[in-house]
């Protein structure tokens, strides 16, 4: 999902020149352990398929002068529900006031409007 929304904003030609000078890094969870994100813009996408315990690593990963953004939808995780971080993750995070989150509607669904309608009854 994460190359088809950034070939929504950019050329395929031009995220691959980004990627091949550095400028923009794809990498799973596993390669993130250790490491500080500084001057970067992370996007954290799917997070309702990582564990508490991943996204308490990938949050701590945050370095100075960046931003991290966590995006997820908590009713479509592939994990069983007791494993899913991300609720019990945004609901600790709330209560910090130099973080938003922010809990999207069926009203604010993009894709084919179908797709509110089947979600408000599935």
């Amino acid at each position: 999902p994460l190359y088809d929304a950034l070939s929504d904003r950019l050329s395929m030609k031009r995220v691959r020149a980004l990627m091949a000078e550095g400028a923009i890094e794809i990498a799973p969870v596993g390669f993130m352990r250790g490491r500080t994100l500084n001057n970067a813009f992370v996007v954290i996408d799917e997070a309702q398929n990582c564990t508490y315990v991943q996204l308490k690593m990938l949050l701590t990963r945050l370095g100075w002068h960046s931003t991290m953004v966590v995006t997820g939808d908590p009713n479509q995780s592939d994990l069983l529900p007791e494993l899913s971080g991300l609720g019990p993750v945004a609901a600790k995070l709330e209560a910090i006031d130099n973080i938003a989150v922010v809990r999207l509607q069926d009203r604010d669904i993009v894709r084919h409007p179908l797709v509110a309608e089947m979600l408000s009854v599935l």
